[in-house]
């Protein structure tokens, strides 16, 4: 426990721990100003206090982490977990939310590395001014590393993040300690009368104060999606023990230091350390924002591996970074596609400030998505009393949806950008989703019943010795493949496997239940080969168990057989909109090919191609 309470401090809690860095600064000097006195001090804290509180300790902590999904969290694991206790159309309905959380996580994987970057380096305006010039270069080179280094993976690296993110915690405690030591009058922020007395001064500052307090919060989802790392208990032990009461000293001393010195507002979280302090403090916390960045950078990694397996995206390159850990990976496409978005955002913005306009939104959406299907959690699955689960959903989402119309107002100011991304990103989801439904239908429609093929033709055919292997996409019928090598070559091996994989709704499954055999007849066997969401495919090393019935699949002996379609978009046929017809013909063709992706000998692959109309 104590080794997973270190390493879930340094990979679960960068995003939010590195928030001190900003989101005192924004509310008060931010898109809506706020006078630096008393009242909006106590005020914003306050509303800081009860958001970590509300969001982080009682919606995700004590209930959010207790939806896991054979141990797994995030949006994936608790739309699979709720699917199977709902009928078909709110089962649709959850599929679109889970889907639409996945598409704004890309919006808050962009953005975090280049707030919490160039947050850090702006630090170093206040040891000399003269550096401002070179706080975007530096913060570019800093990026570049970051995504360069993700090739060669992170197990190395990440045995240092524990340690340093606990460094980072305990020094934000120290700066609040001596900080409220001279201002112990700031320890009044808990009280929720300090929230609630801005809100009666000043309702409209107060409202849009709110889109810059939820930056305290950003980050919270991370507990939840993490939770299969390192576990529920080790999570809530580092958020309780030691997290959440750092964050809160932290940003109690930056409130006490406004109250001695208005002036600091510029940038609290650096003024509050004494000069000779100032630029150790600038290389701890800009090791701690690479830190937060490459955790959400490996979240990117993890959501993308689960959406091409649940079969919302085509097959992406997937190289293994760890012999150990079979969840260390890396993913080129997506790497370098974040890191193009990281960096216009970092040039286009240039400052934190203006970059803080366009945080929140897409995460707040997420946050939303997660109370909506919490609800059917606790009615549907858990059935909780009627009473106590009204209640807690209605708590959380009157929060969720207080932050989430404070921030609209963000969208103007920069907003927008994350919310076009999440739109873009939802659309290729949802296109690559219905066009395999699609082009299944289309295959399925012409294929020809399994025994019927096998009475007519089996026996008249021209057997070969070994084992050949027809990869199919249903249970059903005969693959195309199969009927395109018998029309080109004319002879069938002695022994057939009609193969098909399956993805459960499941984070993972058990050895035993992994392969599935049912001998139909003349040397054919139909196979099905079950995996969770979360695991590898490996075809040829959980095949193997199939000798048990007698059939040999040496893998330098089997053959593997795979469909290849080409499609055609095409007016006349009833499908999608011709655009996006087109766009899931082009990821289509972009995918990885399956003799990489099911980890196929090279020497052992044949492929065979059709044209399709869709």
């Amino acid at each position: 426990l104590p080794v997973l309470i270190v390493g879930a401090i340094g990979v679960v809690f960068g995003d939010i721990g590195t928030s001190p860095l900003y989101a005192m600064k924004e509310s008060f000097i931010g898109p809506h100003p706020l006078a630096v006195d008393p009242l909006h001090i106590f005020g914003v804290i306050s509303l800081i206090f009860w958001s970590l509180m509300l969001i982080v300790t009682l919606k995700y902590v004590f209930v959010a982490m207790h939806a896991d999904n054979r141990g797994e969290g995030g949006s994936f694991a608790l739309l699979a977990l709720i699917s199977s206790h709902v009928g078909e159309r709110r089962k649709a309905m959850l599929m679109v939310l889970g889907v639409l959380a996945a598409a704004l996580f890309y919006g808050d994987a962009m953005l975090t590395p280049a707030i919490s970057v160039l947050s850090a380096v702006e630090g170093l305006t206040l040891v000399e001014t003269q550096l401002q010039p070179l706080v975007v270069p530096i913060a570019v080179l800093i990026l570049l590393g970051l995504f360069f280094m993700q090739s060669r993976g992170t197990a190395r690296v990440g045995a240092l993040f524990g340690p340093i993110v606990s460094v980072y915690f305990v020094v934000l405690a120290a700066l609040g300690v001596v900080n409220i030591a001279a201002h112990p009058e700031i320890l009044a922020c808990f009280s929720p009368t300090w929230a609630v007395e801005f809100f009666r001064h000043d309702p409209r500052m107060a409202f849009l104060a709110m889109g810059s307090v939820f930056l305290a919060v950003t980050g919270a989802e991370t507990l939840y999606a993490d939770m299969g790392h390192f576990g529920r208990k080790a999570i809530g032990i580092s958020w309780l023990i030691l997290v959440f009461p750092c964050l809160m000293l932290n940003y109690m001393g930056q409130g006490a230091l406004l109250l001695a010195n208005p002036a600091a507002v510029e940038n609290p979280f650096y003024l509050m350390a004494p000069d000779w302090a100032r630029l150790p403090l600038i290389g701890l916390a800009t090791c701690a924002t690479i830190i937060a960045s490459q955790a959400v950078i490996t979240g990117a990694f993890s959501v993308t591996h689960q959406a091409i397996q649940l079969g919302f995206l085509p097959r992406l390159k997937i190289l293994h970074t760890s012999e150990k850990a079979a969840g260390q990976i890396y993913m080129p496409a997506i790497n370098w596609g974040l890191l193009i978005m990281v960096l216009v955002l970092v040039l286009g913005f240039r400052e934190s400030t203006r970059l803080a306009s366009a945080y929140g939104i897409s995460v707040v959406g997420t946050m939303l998505i997660t109370t909506a299907m919490l609800a059917f959690l606790l009615f549907k699955v858990w059935r909780w009393n009627r009473w106590a689960a009204s209640a807690t959903i209605a708590m959380f989402a009157v929060v969720d949806i207080a932050f989430f119309l404070s921030n609209i107002a963000k969208i103007a100011d920069g907003g927008w950008v994350p919310l076009l991304v999440a739109g873009a990103i939802f659309t290729v989801l949802t296109t690559w989703a219905k066009g395999r439904s699609l082009l299944r239908d289309q295959l399925q429609a012409d294929a020809v019943p399994l025994e019927i093929f096998v009475r007519s033709t089996a026996a008249s055919v021209h057997r070969v010795k070994g084992t050949s292997v027809f990869l199919s996409a249903a249970r059903e019928g005969v693959p195309p493949a199969l009927l395109h090598n018998l029309k080109h070559n004319q002879v069938l091996h002695e022994n057939v496997v009609l193969l098909t994989v399956e993805i459960a709704e499941t984070p993972r499954i058990e050895p035993g239940e992994r392969l599935e055999v049912e001998e139909v007849g003349q040397g054919f066997h139909r196979a099905i080969l079950h995996y969770g969401f979360t695991e590898e495919i490996d075809i040829p090393r959980d095949l193997a168990p199939i000798a048990q019935r007698g059939i040999a699949v040496d893998p330098m002996k089997t053959s593997y057989f795979l469909g290849r379609q080409k499609l055609i978009a095409a007016k006349e046929v009833a499908g999608m909109a011709l655009w996006r017809e087109r766009l899931f013909a082009w990821m289509l063709k972009a995918s990885e090919s399956a003799m990489d992706y099911y980890r196929l000998p090279a020497n052992r692959v044949v492929e065979l191609g059709s044209q399709l109309k869709i």
